[in-house]
Formats: structure tokens, sequence, C-alpha cells
């Protein structure tokens, strides 16, 4: 079974929805106020870490024993289970429970999926009418759909603590619960202090030609094996970078940077740009000059 979100690129409409809920808030009347009550995101997540999380299995052997393996070392905010495709296809619509699935994204100019994501849902009613209904907490990109590079296993576990950071940050706030994710990118100042890891195959071209220029100590640059060390070992003050990109991507596909805190799993940068005949993936130089102005 395939399970296909289809994304846009526009995140404009997360900010008005904001506003609009507070500005239904400003004009309900002083006599109808203790009778109207918004139900928010943050309210209607407030009992994550009552009920129990799916964790639904693929169907792969390889990747259901490494997530398994991850979700019993890391999973901590919820009671969990683990669970088949076909369970969640009959469970789905049972408010008692949330679902993390892996899922396939697929943006409108693209032919076909190119990026798997790692999305959790809530279940309800609507999920009857498509899984696109369901309350989503968070989609976080995981890894490329066709021959992915086997960096996702060992940024598993990291990706797993910024799930679940995210979940109770939504749940203290309703600001995280609506904001995209691209709102990470605030914590840049913390890589301050840090040593920051940058994996070449993570350098755009012409950030990898320039990055003598911007990337200077204590940025290091390295190749992929080592900077993936530093995630193995959990070392402390270490910033690594992790993108996600399809293997061949084709104009109109996207490609997600990230700096990663792989000590304590904080996420400290997070962007998206789309894939151009002139701009293909990979941290852009708008990017690295960023992240040398942070260190300066």
């Amino acid at each position: 079974m395939k399970i296909i979100f289809i994304f846009t690129a526009s995140g404009g409409m997360i900010m008005k929805k904001i506003l609009i809920l507070f500005l239904a808030a400003l004009l309900i009347p002083a006599g109808m106020a203790a009778q109207a009550q918004i139900t928010t995101k943050k309210v209607k997540i407030e009992d994550f870490s009552e009920k129990v999380t799916k964790i639904v299995l693929s169907g792969n052997m390889f990747y259901d024993s490494t997530l398994k393996e991850a979700v019993r070392e890391h999973w901590t905010i919820s009671p969990y289970e683990f669970c088949s495709l076909s369970d969640f296809q009959k469970m789905n619509t049972d408010a008692d429970y949330y679902f993390l699935i892996k899922v396939k994204g697929q943006f409108r100019k693209e032919s076909e999926p190119g990026i798997e994501f790692l999305s959790l849902l809530k279940g309800g009613p609507e999920a009857s009418k498509g899984l696109d209904n369901m309350l989503e907490l968070i989609t976080f990109p995981y890894a490329a759909v066709e021959s992915p590079s086997g960096r996702e296993t060992v940024f598993l576990p990291l990706v797993l603590d910024i799930i679940q950071q995210h979940v109770l940050s939504s749940i203290a706030t309703d600001i995280v619960a609506y904001s995209p994710l691209a709102a990470y990118s605030n914590n840049i100042g913390k890589i301050r202090g840090c040593k920051v890891v940058m994996a070449e195959e993570d350098l755009s071209s012409e950030a990898f030609r320039m990055r003598d220029r911007y990337l200077k100590d204590p940025v290091v640059v390295t190749d992929m094996d080592s900077a993936d060390g530093y995630v193995t070992r959990h070392a402390e003050d270490v910033v690594v970078s992790y993108t996600v990109c399809p293997e061949d991507p084709e104009p109109g596909a996207f490609c997600y940077k990230m700096l990663i805190n792989v000590g304590n799993g904080e996420l400290y940068y997070f962007r998206k740009h789309r894939i151009t005949r002139k701009t293909g993936p990979g941290f852009l130089i708008e990017d690295i000059k960023r992240i040398a102005e942070e260190l300066d």
C-alpha cells in the first residue's frame, strides 16, 4: 500500500489561520465569552501523553527493525505499540490513537513522489475521508524514496527526538503547534559555542566551491561517514548537517536542509528550497552565509 500526501510550497496560510483564531477570540461578545470556546490544535492534542501512539511498520524488514530499535530506545513521551499498515487502515478513525507513519510526499510539480516523511497523525472520524483530513502534529522529511543514502538510519533517533520535542512544545503553546518547521531556523544562534560539522555531500556545488571563504573554524567540512560518526557517538556540543532530497531531483522538487545538535537532538536550522535547472540540492550560498554570520 502506498500512502501519498500532496504538499504545496505555500506556508502563508498557517499564519493567516493563527490570525483568524486570535481575531475570533477578540470578537466574541463579553456576555458569550463563558459559553464560547475555540478548540485550537493545542487543545486537540493535550491528551497525547495519555493515548497510545501506534508506530506503523512498513513491511520492509530492514526499515522496520531499525525503527523498532530507535523507538524502543528514544520514544518517551507516550505509551506506544507497533502495528501493521492493515491495522492502521482499520484503526485510523479511532480518536483514542495517534499514529507515527512513513509517507511519501509529492509536490505539485513533481511527476512522482521523491521524498519519504515521518508523519505523526491523530486518529479520528476524519480519516474516513482520506489521510490528508487527519490532524497532523508534524511531518518531517526522512529520506529519498529511491536509493536512500543510508544516513536516514543514522539520523532516525535524532528525528524521533525532534518529533517528540515538537509535540511537547505544541502542547504547551499554539504558536508552535501552528508554526511551520522553518520556524526552527530561529534557533540558529544556538550554534555559537558548538562545533559545526558539514558533510561535503550536503553542500551545493557552489557552496562547496566557496566553503573555504565562508565555512571557517569552528566549522568542519568533512566526508559523510566522518560527519555521521559524530551522530553515532552522540557527541556533545556538536551540530551536524543533514539534507533530504530526491535521488535524482527534477525541477519542482524540494531539498530540505537541517542542522541538528547530535548531543540533545535539538533542531537548530531547517530550510527548504525548490530545485531548478540552476539550483541543485544541498546547502546554498545563502545558507552557509547565514551560518558564518552567526559564528562571527
